[in-house]
């Protein structure tokens, strides 16, 4: 297995993963970033990113609106680039195993290679968590989907369930409602747990009935999907409804199993516990972004993240010169 060596080691490249690594190649050190998929993680899938700190349309000398927001991929690809330009170098394949020996961290990756370093940061973020309802599975890529922005433009007319009711499936059912006028929100409790902001707008959205108390039993088809079992939480009653899809935004799982390996500290929800400087319980390992504990989960907060992890591991590789 051939070996390379860096000065900080970066595990994902979503916004906490390529500030970090922004940060680290300004401070004159060799970073190296793993991804696994493409650059942006969760943020490419964004539709509209409207509460990112200066992302606003831009106007002409008449004050014309001459180019809308960048949307997540767009604002992604620029990060992507940005981070290339100061210096940091990429590596697309998975981290299969990280242990430490002594004071340097050795990552073994997918394509047989591995990568050594004093220090690293995990920004490998989360990915959607399941309803682990029957057909759930079954019906992935058939009808059943995790991404509004990757789907949506199959179920144009269509009707379409909804399940979640945070910010996630508030804005996923805003995008869906500009393509289909048949959408269903469905909760599990009396209120949704979004901002409030994104509570009214969905409220108000004529495109969407929002169905509270409302759970997904089972989800039903030949081919496709073709039909839910809902089940009221309050009365108990239970019903079928046909439907074209269901997009399922239920909240997210940590990817810490590498942390696990380290015997990281982490909460009862799997996310790694860190300090005000991003630094975990072991020395020279730092957590940046949606896989850190008690993180607000927005894209500047994993960016804040990522600079802080960056600056704090390089003041810590310093110290070991």
């Amino acid at each position: 297995m051939s070996a390379d060596k860096a000065d900080l080691l970066i595990i994902g490249a979503g916004p906490a993963g390529l500030t970090a690594a922004q940060y680290g190649a300004r401070a004159n050190l060799k970073v190296v970033v793993v991804e696994q998929l493409t650059p942006g993680g969760q943020l490419s899938v964004i539709d509209v990113l409207e509460n990112y700190p200066g992302n606003v349309e831009q106007l002409d000398e008449s004050g014309n609106v001459r180019a809308g927001l960048r949307t997540g991929y767009e604002f992604a690809s620029d990060l992507h680039r940005q981070t290339e330009n100061f210096g940091a170098g990429f590596l697309y394949s998975s981290v299969i195993s990280l242990k430490k020996e002594g004071e340097t961290f050795t990552a073994c990756l997918s394509n047989e290679t591995s990568i050594t370093a004093p220090a690293v940061i995990i920004a490998a973020g989360s990915k959607p968590r399941l309803l682990n309802v029957p057909g759930e599975k079954e019906f992935t890529g058939k009808g059943v989907s995790y991404c509004a922005t990757c789907d949506g433009n199959f179920f144009k007319g269509k009707k379409i369930f909804i399940a979640g009711g945070g910010d996630a499936a508030c804005d996923e059912a805003r995008y869906l409602s500009r393509l289909t006028g048949k959408i269903t929100l469905v909760h599990r409790r009396d209120t949704l747990r979004a901002q409030k902001a994104l509570i009214q707008r969905t409220l108000d959205n004529p495109n969407i009935e929002v169905r509270l108390n409302t759970v997904i039993r089972e989800i039903k088809g030949g081919v496709k999907v073709k039909s839910a079992i809902l089940a009221d939480t309050k009365s108990g009653a239970v019903y079928e409804e046909d439907t074209d899809a269901v997009f399922i935004f239920a909240g997210t799982v940590p990817q810490s199993a590498l942390a696990r390996d380290l015997n990281v500290s982490l909460d009862e929800g799997g996310y790694i516990i860190t300090d005000q400087k991003m630094a975990t319980n072991i020395a020279g390992l730092y957590a940046a972004g949606d896989i850190r504990s008690g993180a607000f989960r927005q894209v500047i907060t994993a960016a804040a993240d990522g600079a802080v992890a960056a600056h704090s591991a390089s003041g810590y590789i310093d110290e070991r010169k």
